[in-house]
């Protein structure tokens, strides 16, 4: 731990609310100045420049209704309602007028540096001193006295290059293994063609005539921990992603209840979310090294081939969570929106489907594993740099 001093929050900034949102719409414009509303320090979670906002106010909404604007590198924490308890956090990008539902933190920059503060706010959870009434609220009061590491200016600069090194990995990794990612897709639809219109005229077939069967699974009552990669759990829904399997995403069994080894995912099969909201139902993936030990609840499907020398779980999988083809397989669904939606094993059975040539799809799932495993290598890098600022945010904030 440092040996820095801490310092009350309202003895380095100024500190107070925003301004009450002007009422009606004609203090608004589109070429106005920018006010920052809650949904706006919510859009990203965390935002260490926000320029982006819903609403501007007018020259007159300024005048008439007495806004004080806000500079650069002013910091924004929710101090009421349903954003307390999210915990969102911005810094301002710009000057701009701010909403009354915010807390403004404008660091007195000889004893503080801004990023540094707001490196200091991701540490910062006020919540569980929220008062909770209908809407839970923190007192200004509250957020004055909270207390902060304050090193010297220096030291300030070394730390915020090196949290900013480690963010600044992290985004990039973000990006490149989304774009990766989503050559997949891209993929599919030049070698294959839309599903829905099939312009290159393969052949279509009923999903259950390539099945030999459809395993369900099991949902014991498990605890709220997670599993250690040698334990035995039971997958989440959130284990099967548009994006691939995430075995990580699972319940631990306890140990009062035997396994059932029958129902343990294995490598290479293909997952099928039989029940989940009505955006999220239906959605594939093929489970990787990480299913050991993981096994089937009762909202995910197996769907094992009668012949495999027919269809490559990787084609199938990319074809069901294509956003083309996804109303065909929401189509499958029965059940309300708002009580989770289900797809039986009869109409998933009946499900058409573009079948290639399988060495053609041998092909696609080749090159979409090599754009898999280049993406799994950035989530290693990001999740590396994560590790790092955590480390450093711990060591530096506590």
């Amino acid at each position: 731990m440092n040996s820095w001093p801490e310092v009350d929050l309202n003895d380095i900034s100024d500190i107070s609310a925003g301004n009450p949102a002007p009422q009606g719409a004609d203090y608004f414009c589109t070429d106005g100045h920018p006010f920052v509303r809650m949904q706006d320090v919510g859009r990203y979670h965390i935002d260490p420049a926000l320029v982006e906002t819903t609403d501007r106010v007018s020259s007159r909404a300024v005048r008439e209704c007495k806004l004080r604007l806000y500079p650069a590198g002013t910091l924004l924490i929710p101090k009421s309602g349903a954003s307390v308890n999210l915990n969102h956090r911005a810094m301002l990008g710009q000057d701009a007028y701010v909403v009354s539902h915010l807390a403004t933190i404008i660091p007195n920059q000889r004893r503080v540096l801004p990023s540094y503060l707001f490196h200091w706010s991701q540490r910062y959870d006020p919540r569980s001193q929220a008062q909770v009434t209908s809407l839970p609220s923190l007192p200004l009061s509250l957020i004055k006295a909270a207390k902060v590491p304050l090193p010297p200016l220096d030291e300030q600069r070394r730390i915020v290059g090196l949290l900013d090194r480690a963010a600044e990995i992290r985004r990039r990794a973000d990006a490149a293994r989304a774009k990766a990612r989503a050559i997949i897709p891209a993929l599919f639809l030049d070698m294959f063609g839309d599903p829905t219109t099939n312009p290159k005229g393969w052949p279509v077939v009923k999903l259950g005539s390539l099945l030999g069967r459809i395993d369900s699974g099991w949902s014991p009552v498990c605890g709220d921990g997670a599993p250690d990669p040698d334990q035995w759990g039971v997958l989440k829904l959130s284990a099967i992603k548009f994006l691939g399997f995430i075995g990580s995403e699972a319940k631990l069994l306890p140990d009062t209840i035997l396994p059932r080894e029958d129902l343990e995912v294995h490598e290479g099969d293909l997952l099928f979310s039989r029940k989940n909201t009505i955006d999220l139902v239906g959605t594939a993936a093929v489970a990787d090294g990480s299913g050991r030990k993981r096994m089937l609840p009762d909202t995910i499907f197996r769907l094992v081939p009668s012949d495999p020398a027919r269809f490559g779980p990787r084609y199938l999988s990319t074809l069901i969570n294509l956003p083309a083809f996804r109303p065909v397989i929401r189509q499958l669904a029965s059940g309300s929106a708002s009580s989770m939606p289900g797809i039986s094993k009869g109409r998933l059975s009946t499900l058409e489907i573009p079948l290639p040539d399988l060495p053609l799809q041998t092909v696609f799932a080749e090159q979409a594993q090599r754009l898999e495993a280049t993406a799994r290598a950035l989530d290693h890098v990001a999740k590396k740099a994560e590790a790092m600022a955590a480390s450093l945010s711990a060591e530096v904030f506590g």
